[in-house]
Parts: structure tokens; sequence; C-alpha cells
């Protein structure tokens, strides 16, 4: 059996995008304030809850996007503080991704892509799988399993099943 690119990425970032959104829609819902809700983090040295949603998006459709470009410059600008935004911004990223086509992201094995952080003088080469699979995929998950561990830290009523969102079964 093969397996390609596009199915070792795509449907798995899809569906943690959209358990995101309810995630969102959970805290909305908690009583907490927006204000305290985009500013929560676990640790003083860690980036806040807005920040974790923000890079769930830079790490899935912005690696797209920086493999066709041929470098992956991260987002550092200001991220989504409201959560209907934040929930608006997960809801576009699932739906970018929804569009893509299975021979165009197959279509990067091969290529180059450059992680570049100009002033902290960082220039990482990599092949363009080796850079979604290894670099983004895994800040990916880095993000999001952050945004609902804040989110379960704050005592808002998520588990399991809602980090893994809707799963993809086998339809008899």
């Amino acid at each position: 059996m093969s397996f390609s690119l596009y199915e070792a990425i795509i449907p798995s970032f899809i569906q943690v995008l959209n358990a995101g959104q309810a995630w969102v829609e959970k805290a909305k819902a908690s009583g907490i304030s927006e204000e305290e809700l985009a500013a929560a983090r676990l640790a003083q040295d860690m980036l806040p809850f807005a920040y974790q949603v923000k890079s769930m998006v830079v790490h899935s459709v912005g690696a797209i996007e920086g493999v066709r470009k041929g470098q992956f410059n991260p987002d550092m600008g200001e991220f989504a503080m409201s959560l209907e935004q934040m929930r608006l911004n997960l809801g576009a990223a699932e739906n970018t991704l929804r569009a893509l086509s299975k021979g165009e992201i197959d279509s990067f094995i091969g290529g180059e892509t450059r992680f570049v952080m100009q002033k902290a003088g960082i220039d990482l080469p990599f092949n363009s799988e080796n850079f979604l699979l290894s670099f983004s995929q895994p800040n990916f998950y880095f993000h999001a399993s952050t945004a609902y561990g804040i989110l379960r830290h704050l005592g808002i009523e998520v588990g399991k099943r809602d980090f893994l969102g809707p799963m993809r079964f086998n339809r008899s």
C-alpha cells in the first residue's frame, strides 16, 4: 500500500483545525472573559493561548504556502485576541486545506524549502516533505496541544475526544 504526502499531512491538519474550532466555542461558553482566555498561559515564559491558536494556522496553511514559495518565514505578527476571530481563522485554514489537491501536495516531494528567520540568523535547508513532516507537523501539534492544555488548565470542559475532533472511521 502506498501512502502519499497529502494523506500523511492534510487530513490530520483538517481534523485538528476542526476540533480547535469546537474548543474555542467551548471557551466562549465558559464565562471566562475573552481577554483572560486570549492571554492565558501554562507558564510565564510561554506565549499565550491566542498565539497558540494562530500558530495552528501558521504551521498548517502557512507551511503549505511556504513550501509553494520554497521558503517558510514564521509569521511573528499580531494574533487575534477575539475568540470569534480565532474560530474564524481556524475555519478559514480548514477550508483552505480542504480545497488543496492531492496532486499538488504530492508534487512537493523532492522540492526544497528553507526555514528562514533573518533577525535570528537562521536559515535551515529541508527537502519539502521533511520540512512538512519533521518541522511544521510537529510544530502544529505542539501548538494545538498547548492551546488545548491551556483551556484544560482554565477548567474548560474539554477532553481527549474534543482534542481528537472528527475521526476518520472506515465506512462499510
